[in-house]
C-alpha cells in the first residue's frame, strides 16, 4: 500500500539536495509516518496526522455533501412547482411589506388630518372668544355712557391709551408635527423593524389638553361678564322705570300732569332740530334693551327738569317748625276767624330764605300786610311767595335757581314776631304748601 503512494523527498543532514530532487518539495502528499495506518497531510512545512477512521470520515462527509447538492439541484431543476411556490412566497412577503407601509402612511395621513382639524377648531374657538371679547368691550363702553352712579356691575373703561383687557390670554396653538414614528406589531408575512425602542412604539404629537381647559375658563369668564352686564342693564331699566313712576305719581298728587308740564327750566334756553330716534330691526337684545334704558333715562331727566320748576323744597334750612298752618285760623290781631293763605315758619332774624324752585322774580318789594315780599313765578301756573322779610337781595325779572338765597327772615308787615310767611299758588290760588313739602320728602329718597 505504501508502494502505491507518492512520497515527498526530504534530504538528510549533510547531504546536498539535487536540483531535480528539490522540485518535488512544494507539492503536499500524504504518506505513512510513524505507523502503517496513519495518514500525514503536509503543506509548506505543516503536517496534520489523521488516523484511518478520521480520514475516511472526512472523505465520506465530502462525498455525501456533494451527492446531496447534486440531488437537490436535480430535484429543483425538474420540479418547477417548488420554484413557483418559493417565488410566490417571496412575492407575498414583498406585497405584505408594501401593504404594511401603505397602511402606516394612511395612519400618518389620518393623524395629520385629525391634528389639522383640531387646529382649525381651536383657531375657530379662539376667534369666537376674541370677537366676543370685543363685543363685550363695546357693550361696556356703551354702558358707561349711561350716567347712573347708583348702578354698578358695568365694566369700567381704563384711562386713555390703555385697552380693556378681559383676562383673555390668547394662547398660541402648538405647531403640528408631521413626524410620526411607528413600530409595527409582529407579522408573519412581513416584519418591519422600528428605529425606536419598543417602549416608545408610537410617538404622536397631540394638542395639549391644557389649551382646551384654558379656553373653557376664558369662556366661563366671558359668560360671567356678559351675565353681569345683563344684570346691570336690567337693574338700570328697573331703576329708571321706578323713578319715572314715582315722579309721575307725585306730580299727579300735586295736580300736575308730567306729560304736559314743561321740562325746560325757567330762564334757560334749549333747542335744536327734531331728529326722531327709532330702534333698528337688525339689532340684538342688548341694543334693544340699551335703547329702552336710554329712553327711560331721557324720560326721567325730563321729569327731573320738570321737578326743578315745582316748589317741593324747604325755604329754610333745618327742620320745618310751623307756628301757624294753612287754612282758617283765629287772627292774631283781632282774634277773629280768618283765612291763612300760607305757612308761618319760625326763624330768627337774618336766617337765609331760599328759593324752593327755579323761576323768575315776579315781585320784590313792600306789599301791605306781607311787609317785604318776594314772589317767584315758576311757570306752568306755579308761584311761591316769601313774606315778612327783613331784606331781599333779588330784583324783578331776575332768574333764580333752586336753593338760591333771595332774602332774610324778618318781622315786617302785619307780624307779631320774626318768622317766614311762605305761600304756594297754583293759577293764582293759594294751596296748602305742606302738600308740596311732603312731596319733596318723598322725592328726596329717589
Amino acid at each position: 500500500m505504501s508502494s502505491s503512494r507518492s512520497e515527498a523527498y526530504y534530504p538528510h543532514a549533510g547531504q546536498s539536495a539535487r536540483p531535480h530532487q528539490l522540485q518535488k518539495r512544494p507539492h503536499p502528499v500524504a504518506r505513512r509516518a510513524g505507523t502503517a495506518r496513519d495518514y500525514i497531510l503536509g503543506h509548506a512545512g505543516h503536517q496534520v496526522r489523521l488516523g484511518p477512521v478520521a480520514f475516511w470520515v472526512v472523505i465520506g462527509t465530502l462525498v455525501i455533501m456533494a451527492a446531496w447538492t447534486v440531488a437537490t439541484g436535480t430535484y429543483f431543476a425538474f420540479r418547477e412547482d417548488v420554484l413557483t411556490r418559493l417565488i410566490g412566497r417571496q412575492a407575498e412577503m414583498q406585497f405584505a411589506y408594501e401593504d404594511r407601509v401603505a397602511e402606516l402612511r394612511g395612519q400618518i395621513d389620518r393623524l395629520t388630518g385629525r391634528q389639522m382639524l383640531d387646529q382649525e377648531k381651536f383657531d375657530q374657538k379662539l376667534d369666537q372668544l376674541l370677537r366676543r371679547q370685543s363685543a363685550l368691550e363695546q357693550r361696556a363702553s356703551s354702558m358707561t355712557s349711561i350716567a347712573d352712579p347708583a348702578i354698578t356691575g358695568s365694566i369700567k373703561t381704563p384711562p386713555r391709551g390703555q385697552s380693556v383687557d378681559i383676562p383673555l390670554t390668547a394662547p398660541k396653538p402648538s405647531p403640528i408635527s408631521n413626524k410620526v414614528i411607528f413600530t409595527s406589531p409582529p407579522d408573519r408575512e412581513a416584519r418591519l423593524e422600528s428605529r425606536t425602542p419598543a417602549n416608545r412604539a408610537t410617538q404622536v404629537t397631540e394638542k395639549p389638553k391644557g389649551l382646551e381647559a384654558m379656553l373653557a375658563r376664558v369662556q366661563t369668564s366671558l359668560d360671567r361678564i356678559e351675565n353681569s352686564q345683563v344684570a346691570a342693564l336690567n337693574s338700570m331699566e328697573e331703576s329708571y322705570d321706578a323713578k319715572a313712576r314715582r315722579i309721575r305719581g307725585v306730580l299727579s298728587e300735586l295736580g300736575l300732569n308730567g306729560g304736559k308740564v314743561p321740562s325746560v327750566l325757567v330762564g334757560s334756553g334749549t333747542g335744536g332740530p327734531f331728529i326722531p330716534v327709532k330702534p333698528r330691526n337688525d339689532v340684538g337684545n342688548f341694543e334693544r334693551q340699551l335703547y329702552r334704558i336710554n329712553a327711560a333715562r331721557a324720560h326721567v331727566d325730563s321729569l327731573n327738569r320738570t321737578l326743578a320748576n315745582v316748589p317741593v323744597r324747604k325755604p329754610l334750612t333745618g327742620e320745618i317748625d310751623t307756628s301757624s298752618g294753612f287754612g282758617v285760623r283765629m287772627d292774631p290781631f283781632i282774634n277773629a276767624p280768618a283765612m291763612h293763605s300760607g305757612l308761618d315758619i319760625r326763624g330768627s332774624v337774618g336766617d337765609p330764605v331760599r328759593a324752593t324752585a327755579a323761576g323768575k322774580v315776579a315781585q320784590a318789594g313792600w306789599n301791605g300786610g306781607y311787609g317785604k315780599l318776594v314772589e317767584i313765578d315758576h311757570g306752568n301756573g306755579l308761584a311761591t311767595r316769601y313774606g315778612h322779610l327783613s331784606e331781599f337781595n333779588v330784583t324783578v325779572g331776575q332768574n333764580v335757581r333752586i336753593g338760591q338765597t333771595i332774602g332774610r327772615v324778618g318781622s315786617t308787615g302785619r307780624s307779631t314776631g320774626p318768622h317766614l310767611h311762605y305761600e304756594t299758588r297754583v293759577e293764582g290760588d293759594a294751596v296748602d304748601p305742606q302738600k308740596f313739602l311732603r312731596a319733596g320728602i318723598r322725592l328726596g329718597s329717589l
